[in-house]
């Protein structure tokens, strides 16, 4: 399959650039399988779209302000995007700079003013297109909190004034890169809502990683080489979906990183 049949055109204009508050009025398309009817609703109807027994599929991935700025002794800047942690001084990152090879130094910069911190990373490992396994000497997740941004995906142009809006709310284990962005339009409010009226909700881990900032570049589809994402169902989960689908009710994935931990538990 040809990579180039996926292509369409999206005016600019119609992608938001902020944020709706509450979330929940976001536009919802639904499209009936069966009919090939599609209604326009609003993201608030889901308690009405559903049935009592189904199951709701969430990914509580929190994400990280994976995008670090650092420069190298000689003064030339370099841009980095945690991917993945080894332990906790050790990442596997995407890099963004000239020469930077095994035994470089990086001095980690401050993000809102770019001043030097007294935090350093050392390259360990040169992979492919810009990944580098770089051993830093502080705890990272901690680091990145203090140094590091929000990465936003390439079609976002306005700064993020609050980062909570790229979390879902139920957003718990940190490790993404970018939000599962499906789960954006949940509020504390509407989980409530479903769940009184019998719509449960499960939630499995899928850490989203380096290829949601690479586009694909192969003629065919099928040429594409995927990196690894770190994923977790628990057999707590598994049992409870299986439950679901005895008694006939049917399981929902919220977005693609949900069904991808689905499909590779399958």
């Amino acid at each position: 399959m040809k990579t180039s049949e996926f292509d369409y055109d999206l005016p600019s204009e119609l992608i938001a650039q902020t944020p709706l508050e509450p979330r929940s009025v976001s536009r919802l398309m639904v499209l009936n399988r069966a009919s090939g009817d599609i209604l326009h609703r609003r993201f608030y109807d889901l308690p009405d779209l559903l049935r009592p027994g189904d199951l709701l599929v969430h990914n509580e991935s929190r994400v990280i302000p994976a995008r670090l700025f650092a420069q190298k002794a000689t003064g030339g800047r370099v841009e980095m995007l945690l991917l993945r942690p080894r332990d906790d001084l050790t990442w596997e990152t995407l890099v963004h700079g000239k020469r930077v090879r095994v035994g470089t130094r990086l001095t980690l910069l401050d993000a809102p003013d770019g001043a030097p911190t007294d935090a350093q990373a050392e390259v360990l490992e040169v992979g492919e297109r810009g990944l580098r396994v770089l051993l830093f000497n502080k705890p990272v997740l901690p680091l990145a909190k203090q140094v590091g941004t929000t990465p936003l995906p390439p079609y976002i142009h306005t700064s993020l004034t609050d980062p909570e809006r790229y979390q879902t709310v139920y957003a718990r284990t940190p490790g993404s890169a970018a939000a599962p962005t499906a789960g954006l339009h949940f509020t504390p409010d509407l989980l409530l809502e479903l769940r009184e009226k019998g719509i449960q909700s499960a939630f499995v881990t899928l850490h989203i990683g380096l290829d949601t900032f690479r586009p694909v570049q192969e003629e065919r589809i099928e040429d594409h080489r995927i990196h690894t994402e770190y994923c977790r169902l628990t057999p707590e989960v598994a049992e409870q979906i299986n439950q679901v689908k005895l008694a006939g009710g049917r399981v929902v994935a919220v977005g693609t990183t949900s069904v991808r931990v689905l499909e590779t538990a399958a």
